[in-house]
């Protein structure tokens, strides 16, 4: 019958850890202290705004959602997929994004201070004038990425993809670059480290 049939298919999902879930159901929830929301599907919806601090949305699906100004301070968002979101002026300060997939993610202006993008995917994305003071992006992939006017003071970029990423006016302080090396400033129309040498 299509009762069991609907009830076979809940189960299913619920085995393979997947969850739908509305933003207006997970608010109520968080509103209400519960903080684990591991592996839910919030695809396409709009979290913009919400001050979301210390969520565990470890391997949830984010993608096309559109989070703008939202804060999600000491987040777990390990395996996260944040693809096509859109996340202008979003707070992940010390938030854990490692393994996350970020690619074509616009975050203009947006603040990981101290937030951990290890192994993270950011091919593509826009993150001109964000701050990555002291982000470790340790194997992250940058390629293609948008880093004009970034803050990578203290930041860690080793092993980091940089290829034909666009550092121009980027801001080095004790960083540590993909080679090991580290850098402390770089020229304003450099557009990559490799062109300051």
């Amino acid at each position: 019958t299509i009762e069991q049939s609907a009830h076979f298919v809940c189960n299913v999902l619920t085995w393979v850890g997947i969850q739908s879930m509305t933003p207006q159901d997970l608010l109520k929830r968080y509103t209400k202290g519960e903080r684990i929301f591991v592996k839910v599907d919030l695809a396409n919806t709009d979290l913009s705004l919400l001050d979301l601090s210390h969520i565990n949305l470890s391997g949830a699906n984010l993608s096309r959602a559109l989070l703008h100004g939202v804060t999600l301070i000491r987040a777990h968002l390990s395996r996260v997929n944040l693809e096509k979101a859109k996340l202008i002026s979003a707070d992940f300060s010390g938030a854990d994004l490692s393994g996350a997939n970020l690619q074509n993610a616009l975050l203009t202006s947006a603040v990981f201070s101290g937030a951990s993008l290890c192994g993270a995917n950011l091919q593509d994305a826009i993150l001109n004038h964000s701050t990555l003071r002291g982000a470790n992006l340790r194997n992250a992939n940058l390629k293609n990425a948008n880093l004009k006017g970034v803050d990578l003071s203290g930041a860690n970029l080793l092993g980091a993809n940089l290829q034909n990423t666009d550092l121009c006016e980027a801001i080095f302080e004790d960083t540590a670059m993909p080679d090991g090396q580290f850098l402390s400033s770089v020229p304003q129309d450099c557009a990559s480290p490799q062109d300051c040498a």
